[in-house]
């Protein structure tokens, strides 16, 4: 594995080991600047992570700039940049499409209670602050593609078949969510942005595709929640009526 490869490793654990030491400093730069204890509780963890995924996506990109070393899958021609387009855009719902079955087989066959508390603990962030959004639909994703699809797989794609490539980076990137009983349902998702960065040579397509689909799923449990809960309290109040009027 070449070293700027290594430098963006560290600089990944190091961010995700960040907040032990970055919280308390922010906490306590809060203190002196006279913010009350209750709102730097509420506003401090969410504050943090946003930092750190800003500065580690902006190292990570720095590296990748002035880096000149291609793994054999860059080194093959590209796909055109409207074939790109193309591949980013139908990346999505193979990405929905893999969740969608990897759930089906979770709950169904293995008797997985369906949810993520990474993905509750996410929300919950944002509902306190908001711009935590930019970490977990872009900087997020972004970081997640180069590290676990780039040179994770990439670099493991240079020894072995696609399949165990994508299977190994994949189970690394299920332990790194620290959930486990997913590990079906991030392998999934692992093989299609594994497949998307294979087939167009291009990892800004993998990138694009989680990017949207984060951004999807970000939108759905917290911009649009209360209209989605509405939604579904209006539809279970036209079952009760039918159910009513066949009673009658």
């Amino acid at each position: 594995m070449k070293k700027e490869y290594g430098f963006i490793l560290i600089t990944y654990i190091v961010m995700q080991l960040s907040a032990f030491v970055g919280q308390p400093l922010l906490y306590e730069a809060g203190l002196i600047a006279g913010v009350e204890t209750d709102r730097l509780k509420a506003l401090v963890p969410g504050s943090w992570t946003v930092i750190a995924f800003a500065l580690a996506t902006a190292i990570v990109l720095l590296i990748l700039w002035r880096s000149t070393y291609r793994n054999s899958i860059e080194r093959q021609a590209p796909v055109p940049p409207g074939s790109a387009m193309v591949w980013a855009i139908l990346g999505v719902f193979m990405a929905f499409a893999a969740q969608y079955a990897a759930i089906m087989v979770e709950t169904f066959l293995l008797g997985i209670e369906p949810g993520s508390q990474n993905t509750q603990d996410i929300i919950e962030l944002v509902q306190g602050v908001p711009v935590v959004v930019l970490a977990v639909a872009v900087f997020g994703p972004i970081l997640e593609e180069i590290v676990f699809r780039k040179i994770i797989f990439g670099s493991l794609y240079n020894r072995m078949p696609f399949f165990f490539a994508a299977l190994i980076s994949s189970l690394i990137f299920s332990v790194a969510h620290m959930e486990l009983e997913h590990t079906i349902l991030y392998a999934a998702m692992g093989f299609t942005f594994a497949f998307l960065y294979v087939k167009t040579k291009r990892i800004i397509v993998p990138i694009v595709a989680h990017v949207s689909m984060n951004t999807f799923v970000v939108l759905m449990q917290y911009v649009f929640a209360d209209d989605i809960q509405k939604m579904i309290r209006k539809a279970e109040q036209m079952e009760q009526l039918s159910q009513w009027i066949k009673w009658w």
